[in-house]
């Protein structure tokens, strides 16, 4: 049960409430971290005008997870994929569960997928197949992508290349990439997610000149909560778990950089991401 003071978590330095609405378009909610005060951190976000959050289901069993939140609180809705750390457990039964999936309520997009040449928890080679899967699914499902990428640009530019014409929309979500890698994006019609990377100091400066290259109507914007806590928040957060409701601040930042209004970022990102994945907000209006 959400009590006065579990609504009341966030110091009164971080309680941001935007004018226009907010969609967090990768919120992984099925993490550990959230399984004792969601419902907290769901009044949280709302107080905050996040009205609308994408789960974002990494496996079979965490997009399982995502689709049960989904059906039990309005304005939550899931993906389904595999994310290309677990690329090395695709088979034909994941396959033909994730097809499953993809006819639930609540499902709006294929992914969490992609390449992740960074770390490499499952071979290239394994990632490239599970990847291309599930662009096979998302082309026979009709569903939009949601994409991963990490140190993997090229290939990644490669493969969507090939596969342009028979995939529906796609999104690179938290994209942290270089110039060249933004452009080749671009040029392939791509959406592109932004994340509090860009309020860090130390490694997302790069990101700040690329805003003013991403037209509104293909930015999106998320928490990837648990992870990415903005820096440039103006209070400690105890714990410095990520939530929903610290969007606002991540929008901020965007939209200095983007030299745009912070009304004009919020309701144009949210505009996209409610027409990127088919979302009437008449059917789950919070």
């Amino acid at each position: 049960m959400t009590t006065h003071d579990d609504a009341l978590f966030l110091p009164e330095a971080l309680r941001f409430r935007p004018r226009e609405a907010l969609v967090d378009i990768g919120a992984n909610l099925t993490h550990e971290s959230f399984a004792r005060d969601l419902d907290a951190v769901l009044t949280r976000a709302h107080a905050a005008n996040v009205t609308t959050m994408i789960v974002t289901g990494t496996d079979v069993a965490h997009a399982e997870q995502a689709i049960e939140l989904a059906a039990r609180y309005p304005g939550l809705y899931a993906t389904a994929g595999v994310h290309p750390h677990d690329a090395s457990g695709w088979s034909t039964d994941v396959q033909r569960r994730l097809t499953e999936l993809y006819r639930r309520p609540g499902v709006v997009a294929v992914g969490e997928c992609g390449l992740d040449f960074n770390r490499n928890f499952s071979t290239p080679a394994e990632q490239e197949k599970a990847f291309e899967a599930q662009l096979a699914l998302a082309a026979e499902s009709g569903l939009p992508l949601f994409l991963h990428e990490r140190d993997a640009g090229t290939r990644m530019q490669e493969i969507l290349k090939a596969w342009r014409d028979d995939i529906p929309p796609a999104v690179i979500h938290c994209f942290t990439g270089e110039a060249s890698t933004l452009y080749g994006y671009l040029d392939l019609d791509l959406h592109i997610g932004l994340t509090g990377w860009i309020c860090d100091e130390r490694r997302g400066h790069h990101l700040r000149p690329l805003v003013k290259e991403i037209p509104l109507n293909r930015m999106m914007i998320e928490t990837d909560c648990p992870y990415l806590l903005p820096r440039n928040l103006p209070a400690k957060l105890k714990g410095r778990r990520h939530e929903p409701a610290l969007l606002p601040w991540i929008a901020t930042e965007i939209a200095r950089w983007g030299e745009v209004s912070e009304e004009t970022l919020a309701r144009e990102t949210t505009r996209t991401a409610l027409r990127f994945f088919n979302i009437d907000t008449a059917v789950k209006e919070t």
